[in-house]
C-alpha cells in the first residue's frame, strides 16, 4: 500500500466529522472515494494532506507515518493534491503556471549563480520548461501552453490544476472532484489524463460524484456516508451494493 489511513478520526470542536476510517491505496491504482454531500470526503482529503491534523489515528505514506506533517513535507515525500476551487496565477501563461510546481525539485541552485545566469541554472530552467510542457501534454492542453491561464474557460482550468500538481513529480497525487464543472470532451480528456498518470508510475486517489468516470476508471471504490465508510471494493461491486444505493446512488449502476 502507498496510502493507508489507520482509524482515522476528526473532531471539530464537539463534532465528529470522521469515525475511525480504514483505507487502502495500492500503488500504481486509481482509487476513488465517493457519497453524499457532507459526508467527510473532502475531510480525508484534507487530513491526508496536512490541512488538518488527525485526532486519533494514523496515516502511512510510502512506508512512514505523516500524520500531521505540513503540506510542503508532504510534498517532498512525493504527495501532491488539487482543490475542488481552482486556485493559479491568472496573470501568467498556461505553461508558467504549471513550471512553477517543477520549481519544487529542479531548482538547487544558490543565489549567486541565478544572479550570474550560470549555465547550470538555464539548464535547470529548461528541464522544469520541457517537463511542463509534457504534463500539459498529459491532459490535452499543450496547444495552449502559452495563452493566459486567467482565459481558460473552468473546464480547462482544472485539467490545468491537474497539470501543476503533477509537475512536482508525485509518487501519489489526491484529486477532490476533478471532474466538476467539465464538459463532454473534457470528460474524455480527464478520463485519458488518468490512465496516463498512472502510466506514468503515479498512483490517484480522487474524490468524484460524477459516477460514469468512477465506473470507468477506477480499479477500487471507497464509499462514505455521515463520517463514517460504508462499503468498499471494486466498481462493479460498488454499483450493486444495496448500502450504497440507499445512501447514495439512488439506483443500481
Amino acid at each position: 500500500m502507498i496510502l493507508e489511513l489507520k482509524k482515522v478520526s476528526k473532531y471539530f470542536g464537539g463534532l465528529r466529522a470522521l469515525s475511525d476510517i480504514n483505507i487502502g491505496v495500492e500503488q500504481g491504482t486509481i482509487t476513488a472515494l465517493i457519497g453524499p454531500n457532507g459526508a467527510g470526503k473532502s475531510t480525508i482529503i484534507n487530513v491526508i494532506t496536512g490541512v488538518h491534523a488527525p485526532s486519533q489515528g494514523e496515516i502511512h505514506f510510502d512506508g512512514s507515518n505523516v500524520g500531521g506533517l505540513p503540506r510542503h513535507q508532504l510534498v517532498e515525500k512525493g504527495l501532491a493534491r488539487t482543490f475542488q476551487l481552482t486556485k493559479m496565477f491568472h496573470g501568467m501563461s498556461v505553461l508558467e503556471n504549471v513550471m512553477v510546481g517543477g520549481h519544487h525539485w529542479a531548482h538547487k541552485s544558490t543565489f549567486i549563480p541565478v544572479i550570474l545566469n550560470r549555465k547550470s541554472v538555464r539548464q535547470e530552467e529548461e528541464q522544469i520548461h520541457d517537463y511542463a510542457l509534457e504534463m500539459l501534454r498529459l491532459v490535452g492542453l499543450d496547444k495552449v501552453a502559452h495563452e493566459s491561464a486567467g482565459t481558460l474557460p473552468h473546464g480547462q482550468q482544472r485539467l490545468l490544476e491537474v497539470a501543476r500538481s503533477m509537475a512536482t513529480r508525485p509518487k501519489l497525487i489526491l484529486l477532490d472532484e476533478p471532474a466538476a464543472g467539465l464538459n463532454g470532451s473534457e470528460e474524455d480528456m480527464l478520463k485519458d489524463a488518468l490512465k496516463a498518470i498512472v502510466g506514468k508510475g503515479t498512483t490517484v486517489f480522487m474524490v468524484e460524484h460524477h459516477m460514469k468516470l468512477v465506473m470507468s476508471v477506477s480499479d477500487n471504490v471507497h464509499v462514505m456516508d455521515v463520517g463514517t465508510k460504508i462499503a468498499e471494493g471494486a466498481p462493479g461491486e460498488i454499483g450493486k451494493n444495496p448500502a450504497v444505493i440507499k445512501a447514495y446512488l439512488g439506483k443500481e449502476y
